[in-house]
C-alpha cells in the first residue's frame, strides 16, 4: 500500500520531442488525474509570416523530422486549397495525386513499423529475458505464426548471442535504463527473443523502403514538394541512354522516375507488404495475446476525429478518400458526424491552460484562420518539481471540435473505416477480436490503439499496389503529367485567399491553415495530431486524449517504474516537435548551440 502522490515522468522517452506527464494517484496507486505538458515551443507559424506561400512547405516540414513528409504535404495542400476556393477549376494532375498517395502511404507503413518495434515494443518486450530463451523453441513459435523465412534455430541463436554480447559488455545502449524484470512483462523468453530479432530486422528493412521517397521526392528525410503537383518528372520516354556521364544514363532529360526507379518502387511495395504480413501483423497478435487486460485500460475520450485522406480522384472529392472524413462521438459507430471546416465554432483552439495569450482573452476559442500565436510563459522557473496545474502548464494548445476533446490517429481512422463499411477493415477488426477472444469494447483501449495501427498498416500497404498500378496505367497510356503550372505565379492570384491543407498523418489528423494577402502569408496555423491528443485541459476542465486515457483504469505497480504510463502514452505514438533553428524575420539565427 502506498500513499497518495503525484508521479512525474519527464522526459517521456522513445518519442519525438519533449513531453512531461504528471499523474496523481490515490493510496492504492490508481491514477486519478493526469496532466500532459509539452515542454518545448516551435514558433514556426511566426517564422512563416510574410513569406512566399510557395516556399512555406520547406519551413513547415521542419516542424518534425520523424513525420518526414506530412507537414510539407499539408502545407502545399493549404496553398492549393486557397487557389481552388478562389478558382474552382484549379486542380492538380492525377499522376501527382497518385505519387502523393504513394508517398503518404509509404510514410504510414514505415512509421508504424518503426513505432511498433523501436519505440513501443519495449513496453511489452523484456530484452534481457531473451537471453533465457531456447532458440529451437523460438523457431517453433515463429514458424507457428508466420511463414517468414528468417525463423531457423540458428538464426535466433545468432541474435541471442549478439544480445548476450551487448549485455556482458555493458553496451545495451538504447536498451539500457529500462524496467527489465518488471512484473508487468508477461511474454515468455522465446517470444521476447523473437521480438528482439524482428526489432533488428526492422532496422535494416526501413533503410530500404525509404527509397520510395527518394525516387519521388529526391531525398529522405524531408523530400521535396511543389505547389501544383509533384516535383518529379516522369522520364520513361526519354531518348539516349547509352554511354557514360550525365548526358547519358537514360538520356539528357532522365529523372529518377524512369523504368528503373519505378521498378524499385514496385519492389519497395512488395517489401512493405511482405514485412507487414509476415512479421508485423503476426507479432502484434502474438504479443497482444499475453496482454489482453490492456483491452480494458486507456480508453479516454470515446470521441474520434479523422480528416480523411488518400483520394482516388481529387483532394477535393472527399467521397473518393480511402480514409473517410468525419467524427465519432461517445463510441457510437452508427453515426458519422460531418466536419464543416469553415464554421467558426467547429474547429477551435483554446489556450486557458497553454503558455500563449489571445487578444480577445484566454478563455476564447479561435478558429485556425483567425488563430494567434503569441508566447506567454507564466510557468515556474526551471528546474521545478511540479507543474502549476491550476494555471497554464503546457506549450501545446487545446484543439476542440464543437467544444469537445477528440482523439485522432490510427484508432480514429480504423473506427471511421469500420463505421463506413470498408470491407477489409471490418474483416481485419473482426478477425483480430476473434483471434484474441476479446470483446468489441477492447477497441477503445491502449491495446486497441496499438492493434489499430497494425491493421491500418496492412490496409494501406495493400492499397499501395492499386495506386502504383493506376500510375503505371496512366504512363502506358501516354499521360506523364505531374504538375499544373497554371496560377503558379502569385501575380495571377486574387489579392486575398485562404485555404486549409488537410491530411491524415501517421499520428492523426493534421491541418495547416493559411491566409494569403497580396501573394504573402498573412497568417499560418498548424494544428497537429499531438496537439489534439497531448493538449492540456480547456477552460471547462475537459482533459485532452492523453490525460483522459491515463485516468482510465491505470494502477501503478511501482511509481518509480511507471511502465503503465509509458504503455498508454506510447500507444498514441507522441510526436511533440523536433528542435528547430529560431530565426528573426530577416532569416538570421538568433541562437547557436555548440556541443563540446
Amino acid at each position: 500500500m502506498t500513499t497518495a502522490q503525484r508521479v512525474v515522468v519527464d522526459p517521456i522517452t522513445r518519442i519525438e520531442g519533449h513531453l512531461r506527464i504528471e499523474a496523481e494517484t490515490d493510496a492504492s496507486g490508481k491514477i486519478t488525474n493526469a496532466y500532459s505538458a509539452g515542454t518545448m515551443v516551435r514558433g514556426i507559424e511566426i517564422i512563416l509570416r510574410g513569406r512566399d506561400p510557395r516556399d512555406a512547405w520547406a519551413f513547415a516540414q521542419r516542424i518534425c523530422g520523424v513525420c518526414t513528409l506530412v507537414h510539407g504535404m499539408a502545407s502545399i495542400r493549404s496553398v492549393e486549397d486557397a487557389l481552388h476556393r478562389a478558382i474552382p477549376s484549379y486542380t492538380i494532375p492525377q499522376n501527382a495525386e497518385l505519387i502523393r498517395n504513394l508517398m503518404i502511404a509509404a510514410q504510414y507503413v514505415h512509421d508504424h513499423v518503426m513505432h511498433f518495434y523501436h519505440l513501443h515494443a519495449l513496453d511489452w518486450v523484456d530484452v534481457v529475458s531473451a537471453l533465457k530463451a531456447d532458440p529451437k523453441a523460438t523457431s517453433a513459435l515463429a514458424q507457428s505464426i508466420s511463414s517468414y523465412p528468417k525463423s531457423s534455430p540458428g538464426y535466433f541463436a545468432d541474435v541471442q548471442n549478439r544480445v548476450k554480447t551487448f549485455v556482458e559488455q555493458g553496451q545495451l545502449g538504447i536498451f539500457s535504463n529500462a524496467y527489465w524484470g518488471h512484473p508487468a512483462y508477461k511474454l515468455p523468453p522465446e517470444a521476447n527473443l523473437m521480438a528482439v530479432a524482428h526489432y533488428l530486422e526492422a532496422l535494416a528493412w526501413q533503410r530500404d523502403v525509404v527509397k520510395l521517397h527518394a525516387i519521388f521526392g529526391g531525398k529522405n528525410p524531408h523530400p521535396n514538394f511543389v505547389v501544383g503537383g509533384a516535383p518529379c518528372a516522369i522520364s520513361v520516354h526519354t531518348g539516349g541512354g547509352q554511354g557514360k556521364g550525365p548526358m547519358h544514363r537514360g538520356g539528357q532529360d532522365a529523372t529518377a522516375v524512369n523504368m528503373v526507379g519505378l521498378q524499385t518502387v514496385q519492389n519497395v511495395i512488395k517489401q512493405m507488404r511482405d514485412f507487414v504480413d509476415q512479421v508485423y501483423v503476426p507479432d502484434t497478435l502474438a504479443i497482444a495475446s499475453f496482454y489482453k487486460d490492456w483491452g480494458a485500460q486507456g480508453e479516454g475520450l470515446g470521441n474520434f476525429l479523422s480528416f480523411g485522406d488518400l483520394p482516388s480522384k481529387s483532394f477535393w472529392d472527399t467521397d473518393s478518400y480511402l480514409i473517410p472524413r468525419g467524427v465519432i462521438l461517445n463510441r457510437d459507430l452508427s453515426t458519422i458526424h460531418p466536419i464543416d471546416l469553415d464554421k467558426d465554432d467547429e474547429i477551435q483552439e483554446f489556450v486557458s491552460h497553454s503558455w500563449y495569450k489571445y487578444g480577445a482573452g484566454d478563455e476564447a476559442g479561435l478558429h485556425p484562420w483567425k488563430g494567434e500565436t503569441e508566447f506567454n510563459f507564466t510557468g515556474p522557473k526551471p528546474p521545478y518539481d511540479l507543474l502549476e496545474i491550476e494555471q497554464k502548464y503546457s506549450w501545446l494548445k487545446s484543439p476542440r471540435w464543437k467544444g469537445k476533446s477528440m482523439e485522432v490517429g490510427p484508432l480514429a481512422r480504423v473506427l471511421l473505416m469500420y463505421a463506413n463499411g470498408h470491407a477489409q477493415t471490418k474483416e481485419l477488426v473482426d478477425y483480430t477480436l476473434k483471434t484474441l477472444d476479446v470483446p468489441v469494447d477492447a477497441l477503445f483501449s491502449t491495446l486497441g490503439r496499438t492493434a489499430a495501427r497494425t491493421l491500418e498498416s496492412k490496409i494501406i500497404a495493400d492499397a499501395m499496389q492499386g495506386m502504383f498500378d493506376q500510375l503505371m496505367a496512366n504512363i502506358k497510356a501516354g499521360d506523364v503529367r505531374t504538375f499544373n503550372e497554371q496560377y503558379w505565379e502569385p501575380s495571377s492570384w486574387p489579392a486575398a485567399m485562404h485555404g486549409v491543407g488537410l491530411m491524415e498523418a501517421p499520428r492523426g489528423g493534421l491541418s495547416h491553415w493559411i491566409v494569403i494577402e497580396d501573394g504573402r502569408i498573412a497568417n499560418y496555423q498548424a494544428v497537429v495530431p499531438s496537439t489534439w491528443n497531448a493538449g492540456p485541459r480547456d477552460a471547462q476542465g475537459q482533459p485532452g486524449a492523453y490525460e483522459a486515457a491515463l485516468q482510465h483504469n491505470h494502477l501503478l505497480h511501482d511509481p518509480k517504474q511507471p511502465i503503465e504510463i509509458l504503455r498508454t502514452i506510447h500507444s498514441f505514438d507522441p510526436c511533440l516537435a523536433c528542435a528547430v533553428h529560431v530565426t528573426d524575420p530577416d532569416g538570421e539565427e538568433l541562437v547557436q548551440v555548440k556541443v563540446k
